[in-house]
C-alpha cells in the first residue's frame, strides 16, 4: 500500500475507542518515571495521547513485545509522517522532506550503509584509545582544580562532544559551535523559531564540510559521507540530514551519562558495588541503561499504511502511532521486578537504543563512553559523591533528553 492510499485523519466506530489522554511531558527529577507513563501502562498496552503540540490524537503502545513488532513491522511508515501535523511533544522537529528520520527502507538502509563502518564493532574500537585519552585529560584537570566541581561542566559534557566530533571529523575549533546548537535543538524551551534556526545553521555547517571531503579517503562520517555523495549513492541533502541526527545524537549522551551518576552516586551502594566488583560493570551498565529514562514522553511517531491488530485493538488506516521504548523497558513480563536496580540482570534484552531499522546508530559508541566514563571516574576518583542532596541536583527544563544541568560533586 503506498503513502497516498492511507485516510488522512484518525478514524473509528465511536464508543469503541480506549479514551485519549493529555501528555504534557512534564519536567522530571532525577530517575523519577514519568507517572503519566505509568498509567497509560496500566491503562492497557495499546492506549490513546495527545501530546501538547500539533493536532488530533494518537495511538501509544507500551507492551515490548508489541514495541519491537511495531518498530519493525513495514506496515508502520516514518516516510507517511510527512506533511501530517501529528500530535507532538516539542513545537519543532516538523519532518522536512528527506529527513532522514523519516525515511522508510530501502531509502534509510541506503542511507545508513554509507556510515555503517564508522559504527561497526571495528569502527568504535578505533576510536577507544583516542577516547579513553581524551577522558584522562579531562579527569586530570578536574583533579588539578580540586573540589567542589560540577561534573557535567568539567567531564560528563566535554567527554561526548569531543568523542562524537572525534568520530564525524570535526575540527577541534568548530566543536563549542556544533555543541551550542545542539543544546538549542534538543530543547524546547526556547521556541520553535530558535531550534529550528539552530538546526538550519548546523546543517549549512554540514553541508560544506561533507562538500569538502567528497574525494577524502579517511574513515570519519563527514567523510565517509562525502565519498558516498561524490558516487551518488545518496544525496547531499541526505548526507547533511544524516550528519545532523549523528551529531546530536552523539551529544546525548551528556544527559544519558548525566542521569546515571546521579543515580549512582543519589545511591552510594551502587557505585561502591561497582568499584569493588569492576567484573560487573559491562552487565550493570546495561541494567542503568534499561532502567535510566533517557527521554521526556516519545520520540517520532510512525503511520499505519493499513488495519493492523494490535493488543486487543485496530489500528487503522492513516492512524499515527508512537512506542515507548521507556516502558518496554519497564515490562514485568520480560523484566522480572522491573522498578528494582540488578546489576547482575541476565539476560537483558533492553531496546534503549531503539529496535529495528531505526535502531540508533551509535548505540555501540553511546556504550562505549559509558564504560570508559564508569571506569575511570569510579577507579580514578574514589571518594566521588554529590555536594549536594540529589534532590537538589538541577535538571535541564524543557529538554527532549532528560539529565541534570548541573552536577555538583565533591572526593
Amino acid at each position: 500500500m503506498t503513502e497516498e492510499t492511507v485516510r488522512s485523519e484518525p478514524t473509528a466506530p465511536a464508543g469503541t475507542l480506549p479514551p485519549v489522554r493529555q501528555w504534557p511531558g512534564l519536567d522530571l527529577p532525577g530517575t523519577e518515571f514519568d507517572p503519566v507513563l505509568t498509567e497509560l501502562m496500566r491503562d492497557g498496552p495499546v492506549t490513546r495521547v495527545q501530546l501538547p503540540n500539533g493536532e488530533g490524537w494518537a495511538w501509544l503502545v507500551t507492551r515490548y513485545d508489541d514495541v519491537r513488532t511495531v518498530a519493525n513491522d513495514p506496515r508502520f511508515s516514518r516516510r507517511a509522517v510527512l506533511g501530517r501535523q501529528v500530535t507532538r511533544l516539542a513545537p519543532h522537529f516538523v519532518p522536512d522532506r528527506g529527513a532522514v528520520g523519516f525515511l522508510d527502507p530501502p531509502d534509510h538502509t541506503r542511507l545508513r550503509r554509507s556510515v555503517a563502518a564508522a559504527f561497526t564493532a571495528k569502527g568504535v574500537e578505533r576510536v577507544r584509545e583516542k577516547a579513553r585519552a581524551m577522558l584522562d585529560e579531562l579527569i586530570d584537570e578536574l583533579l588539578q582544580d580540586g573540589p567542589p566541581a560540577d561534573l557535567t561542566a568539567t567531564v560528563l559534557s566535554p567527554f561526548p562532544i569531543a568523542v562524537i566530533c572525534e568520530l564525524m571529523g570535526v575540527p577541534v575549533g568548530d566543536r563549542h559551535t556544533l555543541h551550542a546548537w545542539t543544546q538549542l535543538i534538543l530543547s524546547s524551551a526556547h521556541g520553535r523559531q530558535v531550534s529550528e534556526q539552530a538546526k538550519g545553521e548546523m546543517s549549512a555547517y554540514f553541508a560544506d564540510l561533507i562538500g569538502l571531503r567528497e574525494d577524502s579517503a579517511a574513515e570519519d562520517v563527514t567523510s565517509l559521507l562525502g565519498a558516498a555523495v561524490g558516487r551518488g549513492e545518496v544525496m547531499l541533502e541526505e548526507a547533511v540530514g544524516l550528519a545532523v541526527l549523528l551529531q546530536i545524537g552523539g551529544e546525548a549522551v551528556t544527559n544519558n551519562s548525566g542521569q546515571m551518576f546521579h543515580l549512582l552516586l543519589s545511591r552510594p551502594e551502587l557505585a561502591e558495588r561497582l568499584r569493588a566488583e569492576p567484573g560487573i560493570r559491562p552487565k550493570a551498565i546495561d541494567e542503568l541503561l534499561r532502567y535510566i529514562p533517557h527521554r521526556n514522553a516519545v520520540g517520532l511517531s510512525r503511520i499505519a499504511l493499513q488495519d493492523v491488530q494490535l493488543g486487543g485493538v485496530r489500528i487503522r488506516a492513516g492512524e499515527p502511532v508512537y512506542l515507548s521504548y521507556l516502558a518496554a523497558n519497564r515490562d514485568p513480563d520480560v523484566f522480572p521486578d522491573p522498578q528494582t536496580i540488578d546489576l547482575s540482570r541476565t539476560p537483558n534484552p533492553h531496546v534503549a537504543f531503539g529496535f529495528g531499522p531505526h535502531y540508533c546508530p551509535g548505540g555501540m559508541l553511546a556504550r562505549l563512553e559509558s564504560e570508559l566514563l564508569v571506569d575511570a571516574l569510579l577507579d580514578r576518583v574514589p571518594g566521588l559523591r554529590l555536594a549536594v542532596p540529589p534532590d537538589e541536583v538541577p535538571f535541564r527544563k524543557g529538554a527532549l533528553i532528560r539529565g541534570p544541568e548541573a552536577l555538583p560533586v565533591r572526593w
